[in-house]
């Protein structure tokens, strides 16, 4: 038996790699079904698309939290520690609870793994049996709704045996192009199978190739589209010292001079479109929320990693953005939130993104670029890495070791030179190293 949440995580990466999802349902589903269907006890607002899942996920919670209502939010991937995908009424859950369902789970989940096995099938992988824990541990709590994030995809992806009362799109574009397909349509496709029959939609702003797909599914699917633009939007977003100021026009009216501790124009995008879903799901988009509580909610809300700040002499940040959508966001926002100023970037990414154009959008964002790599054989090497970021800053490459070591090396470049904000970059991965190199040192002081 199982005794620590470690031994609960090295149990996981056992299993088939998180990065190496199966086009599969079937074994998930069986495997629920054993444990009688977790996911049925709940209601959901299913969330899906490229980028900014996790941040309007963990906004949609928060509204549904000062509601009263007791929630759960599933969210991949960690950042420093497996709990945090898994929280009930905001908080991760505790090892005890996961060590505790993890042991109740186990043997279906082994029940499961043998069957496929004689069937000539890979056993449950990482995401599918996470996925697997996550919704027995709500059950377990219980809860009244659920925030689930989709883990890639959507149509097949292990969430999806889960039905949403709310299907909601964040903006999608070209991104696992290996699995979900070639063409922001081919992943919109797929991305739209989490449209159950009787679902509301509710989409951020897309490619009109994107926008076809998903409205296509909700007209066989769906009772009602909403889209970011026509139905609901954010607007008047002006900086505000430790965050933004922003109003939204919704589904059933509007809310003006909003503040959340979040940067970027892109997080009050997210917003707009948290809103509409809880208003979608609250009251099928024709009931306001109290101002009150939209003030609250978002006054609190939280995105660790995403435009984060750990430091203000020099300013230090670091944005998970890990593809071309995402640093064009970052760039935005670093010249919108933070007047461009002279920074170093600290970049490391993984191999199945595209690096050319990543840096390539990053190269008026940095005056110089410390090249890094995270722990894990899925990194681009940093030689090669530095042979692509020599083309956007000759003579301004500096390449490092690690994640510590590299914010080490830009720090002292900062003093010597003068530099004005540091901005750790290019991967979660990366982004969850530096959180953690950030958290040791703060507990040697």
């Amino acid at each position: 038996m199982i005794k620590t949440v470690q031994e609960v995580e090295q149990a996981l990466l056992a299993r088939i790699p998180e990065h190496q999802l199966r086009p599969r349902l079937e074994p998930t589903a069986r495997a629920a079904a054993l444990l009688g269907d977790p996911q049925k006890l709940y209601r959901i607002i299913h969330v899906t698309g490229t980028n900014g899942k996790t941040s309007t996920t963990r906004m949609i919670e928060r509204l549904l939290r000062e509601h009263s209502l007791r929630t759960g939010r599933f969210t991949s991937p960690h950042l420093t520690r497996l709990n945090e995908r898994i929280a009930i009424d905001g908080e991760s859950i505790s090892d005890e609870i996961m060590v505790e369902i993890w042991n109740d789970i186990e043997p279906i989940l082994g029940l499961v793994d043998a069957e496929l096995d004689a069937e000539g099938e890979l056993p449950l992988t990482y995401f599918e049996a996470l996925t697997l824990l996550a919704f027995a541990i709500f059950a377990d709590a219980p809860i009244d709704v659920l925030a689930l994030e989709v883990g890639m995809g959507g149509e097949w992806d292990s969430t999806n045996v889960a039905d949403g009362d709310v299907a909601v799109f964040t903006p999608i574009d070209m991104d696992h192009a290996d699995r979900l397909g070639n063409t922001v349509a081919e992943i919109a496709k797929t991305k739209a199978g989490i449209i159950k029959p009787g679902a509301i939609v509710v989409s951020a702003a897309q490619e009109p190739s994107a926008l076809a797909e998903l409205q296509s599914k909700a007209k066989s699917q769906a009772d009602r589209f909403t889209s970011y633009g026509p139905d609901f939007e954010a607007f008047n977003v002006v900086p505000d010292g430790r965050g933004q100021r922003f109003s939204v026009r919704s589904l059933a009216g509007e809310y003006t001079d909003l503040f959340m501790p979040l940067y970027g124009e892109h997080q009050a995008q997210n917003a707009a479109l948290a809103i509409a879903a809880v208003e979608a799901f609250l009251g099928n988009g024709e009931r306001r929320i109290l101002d009150d509580i939209v003030r609250v909610a978002f006054a609190d809300v939280a995105s660790p990693g995403r435009l984060q700040v750990l430091g203000r002499d020099p300013l230090t940040l670091v944005d998970g953005a890990h593809n071309p959508h995402g640093v064009r966001s970052l760039a935005k926002a670093l010249e919108t939130n933070f007047g461009s100023p002279k920074a170093i970037g600290v970049i490391g990414v993984l191999a199945d993104k595209n690096s050319e154009e990543m840096l390539e959008t990053l190269s008026k964002s940095f005056d110089h670029v410390v090249i890094t790599a995270a722990k894990t054989e899925r990194a681009v090497e940093q030689s090669e890495l530095a042979s692509i970021a020599e083309k956007y800053w000759p003579g301004e490459v500096t390449v490092s070791g690690g994640v510590a070591l590299s914010m080490q090396v830009a720090r002292d470049l900062a003093n010597q030179n003068d530099f004005e904000a540091i901005v750790i970059t290019g991967s979660l991965s990366v982004v969850g190293e530096a959180l953690k190199t950030i958290q040791e040192e703060n507990n040697e002081d």
